[in-house]
């Protein structure tokens, strides 16, 4: 379910936190799905545990995923979908970067908005 890229700039935390808020989105993974500890997930992605859990932490900050001592780690049963100005204030960094890329190989502002329409609707 989670493809890691050690390869890329994105560190491998916030590759697993894409990628559970992806599968929540697309509804593969359902509120109240159980999914794996920290230590099983870890061993799945051959990376240390520590690196799991600060994925967890950030997704249980949230509210993506809550923790039940002695039952496990789940989906939370009701996620809600609250404005994080830090957060949005960071994409927005991320998105003129990338902006600028796609000006510098002579994409106009009619081909990026397209680009990232499509992007949106794919992710519906």
């Amino acid at each position: 379910m989670i493809n890691l890229d050690f390869k890329s700039d994105t560190p491998i935390y916030e590759q697993i936190i894409e990628q559970i808020k992806y599968h929540v989105m697309k509804g593969n993974l359902e509120a109240g799905t159980i999914i794996p500890s920290v230590r099983k997930m870890a061993l799945e992605l051959s990376i240390t545990p520590g690196t799991v859990a600060k994925a967890y932490q950030e997704l249980e900050r949230q509210g993506i995923i809550e923790t039940i001592r002695g039952k496990g780690t789940f989906i939370a049963l009701k996620i809600e979908k609250k404005p994080d100005e830090e957060k949005v204030e960071q994409i927005s960094k991320e998105f003129q970067s990338k902006i600028i890329e796609l000006k510098m190989m002579g994409y106009d502002e009619e081909h990026i908005v397209e680009l990232i329409r499509n992007l949106y609707r794919e992710m519906s």
